[in-house]
């Protein structure tokens, strides 16, 4: 009940109290739900299955959880009523099923894809229940395309800002401190630089060696990207970069087996070059 509330564009907003820290103001369905808390443990166990519907509804589609939430309800009332009225559980099962398969279908039938800015604008703007939030997000949508990756951080200035980053990015950092070009911010900054996709562990000195001597005699960094880099190889690279002989950065490759796989391929195609999958 807490929940519905919100549905629909007229939908109401919900206060929620927080341990520290002031109250929230929201009418997003899932954050309602991760905060409704029940004593009795039979109601608390339904009470989390329906918060792992809205929390499923949002991970898929990422909007629709109060309506999700509402449906749950709405199933779980009239099952229960169905069950005591002498109805068989597992052919209500089936039906609610049946059903699903023809609502989908419908709804398919009848969705209209979003393809303008001006239309990515309008939706975005009616979930944000702020035009000019909906108007920046339709354009951070043009530029990077649908494929692209949109963040949102917190700033320390007021206002909105909508920041442009060329190229790729993925959540892996250098392997060792050593790398680091940039002790203030603790950043590791290559300019222009070869770069070896490697889709297995990279750990013996000898195959790398002929590479290393090709990178020296071309005067550029070396970023390796790879599924780990160690023991011998890792400390040639951290030996050569405190020497200054070379500056080179060793990066684990994101994600876990064929996901891995694709992520160092999309790298490939990006740079132009192709992924090593031979062990090194």
């Amino acid at each position: 009940d807490a929940v519905k509330v919100t549905l629909g564009p007229k939908g109401r907003n919900v206060v929620l109290e927080k341990k520290w820290g002031a109250p929230t103001i929201t009418n997003d369905g899932v954050s309602i739900a991760k905060e409704i808390d029940l004593e009795d443990p039979y109601e608390k166990i339904g009470a989390e299955l329906v918060k792992e519907v809205a929390k499923k509804t949002d991970d898929v589609a990422g909007d629709g959880t109060t309506t999700a939430t509402v449906l749950a309800q709405a199933l779980v009332k009239e099952g229960l009523r169905n069950v005591a009225a002498g109805a068989n559980p597992l052919a209500l099962k089936r039906g609610i099923e049946k059903a699903v398969e023809k609502v989908t279908e419908t709804l398919l039938k009848s969705a209209k894809d979003v393809e303008t800015k001006e239309q990515i604008a309008a939706t975005a703007g009616i979930s944000a229940g702020d035009q000019s939030i909906g108007d920046l997000i339709a354009e951070a949508m043009d530029k990077v395309g649908n494929e692209g990756v949109i963040t949102v951080e917190e700033s320390n200035t007021f206002g909105l800002q909508l920041e442009l980053t060329e190229g790729m990015r993925f959540d892996k950092g250098y392997i060792s401190g050593y790398f680091v070009t940039d002790a203030e911010r603790q950043e590791a900054v290559l300019e222009d630089p070869y770069i070896l996709l490697v889709s297995s562990k990279v750990s013996t000195v000898k195959d790398l060696l002929p590479l290393l001597e090709k990178v020296i005699q071309g005067g550029k960094p070396l970023l390796i990207i790879a599924e780990d880099v160690e023991g011998e190889a890792l400390s040639t690279l951290v030996v050569n970069k405190i020497r200054g002989t070379f500056k080179s950065v060793a990066v684990k490759a994101p994600g876990f087996g064929d996901r891995r796989k694709a992520m160092l391929q999309d790298m490939a195609i990006l740079t132009g070059g192709q992924v090593v999958s031979e062990e090194v």
